[in-house]
């Protein structure tokens, strides 16, 4: 860790200070749990009242706050928080280590300078590396694959045969990239499997979760773009082409050949059919299923996934339904004895 002062982290991340510029600032933690010597932030203006109970030395703050505390004021309080952690905690470090004796390479491949090699990796024939990149155990890189400058292959991690892997890549541990595509033919009740003879690229910067899998085209490729973040346990179908710049949250399912836009955020455990293209800054909530294209630009909700202003309405009425139910069947008696009355 290197402590830093109020001051300058307020000139790490374009802050003004409010308070003492001269306090150390040692560590970062949240509202909650935060003390002496270390600096929190609020970026959700309904926890303000938290801000007041904290026992953290500063905050980080959009708005500067009556509260008895020292304050970074800044536009951007959650990247501010980013920019401070890396300053003072900085990215898991790596060890290296070189290349171990045990590890698997073939004579084939090529790796540029600065890799560092686990014991019990495999690297296959033709593989090409660049450079300062990281193979923790267990990792296998399948054949004819090329790899980046500066990426993180995280234990047991597995890359199939013929993709491409960009430059500052990060593939967590237990990931498999490049298996085959859920492709079967069925005949006469029978399932004959389809070669997948697609590939799986990972463009610059994506970062891919534990235990997720990323499916390789039947024909064409799965393409995930620059700058995507996918979380754990994701699975993604084969042929599926990802924007730039995605976030996809754990246990996010998507079926094949389904087109993606630039931006699109989709919540936890979020499914979404085959086929479809959905459009570019599309925002869809958690546990809900998209059946159908999306519009681009919109927020979506429930199953199947409707506007997520309509969505929030239906849910508020859904708690009201059997006593509008009880209503109805009263108005349907009085009905039938008015109507038994005339008659």
């Amino acid at each position: 860790m290197k402590p830093q002062t109020l001051q300058q982290l307020a000139d790490h991340v374009s802050g003004t200070v409010i308070g003492d510029p001269n306090i150390v600032i040692e560590s970062v933690s949240t509202l909650q749990t935060a003390g002496d010597g270390q600096i929190t932030f609020l970026s959700n203006v309904k926890y303000l009242n938290d801000v007041k109970d904290t026992g953290a030395s500063a905050v980080i703050i959009a708005q500067e706050s009556e509260v008895e505390i020292n304050q970074i004021v800044v536009q951007d309080p959650y990247y501010a928080l980013q920019q401070i952690v890396v300053l003072i905690h900085g990215y898991r470090a790596n060890k290296p280590v070189g290349i171990r004796d045990k590890s698997n390479i073939s004579e084939t491949a090529t790796l540029g300078d600065g890799c560092h090699v686990h014991d019990f990796v495999t690297i296959s024939d033709n593989v090409k590396v660049g450079k300062n990149c990281y193979f923790y155990p267990g990792v296998f890189i399948g054949q004819d694959t090329t790899i980046g400058d500066d990426c993180i292959f995280y234990p047991n991690a597995v890359v199939f045969n013929d993709c491409v892997i960009g430059d500052r890549v990060i593939v967590q541990s237990n990931t498999s990239i490049g298996e085959d595509g859920y492709g079967f033919s069925t005949h006469n009740g029978v399932h004959h499997k389809i070669p997948q003879i697609g590939r799986v690229i990972l463009e610059d910067d994506v970062e891919i979760g534990a235990s997720a899998g990323i499916e390789r085209g039947t024909l064409d490729d799965t393409v995930i773009g620059k700058g995507t973040k996918i979380g754990d346990m994701v699975a993604i179908g084969h042929g599926t082409t990802i924007g730039p710049h995605c976030l996809l949250v754990a246990q996010v399912g998507v079926s094949g050949s389904t087109d993606i836009g630039h931006h699109c955020v989709f919540g936890g455990q979020v499914g979404i059919a085959g086929h479809l293209k959905i459009g570019d800054l599309t925002r869809v909530g958690a546990k809900s299923g998209i059946s159908g294209n999306m519009e681009g630009g919109k927020s979506y909700l429930g199953t199947p996934a409707i506007d997520a202003s309509k969505a929030k309405r239906s849910m508020v009425i859904l708690q009201y339904l059997p006593e509008m139910k009880k209503r109805i069947k009263a108005l349907e008696r009085k009905l039938e004895k008015l109507s038994a009355g005339k008659s």
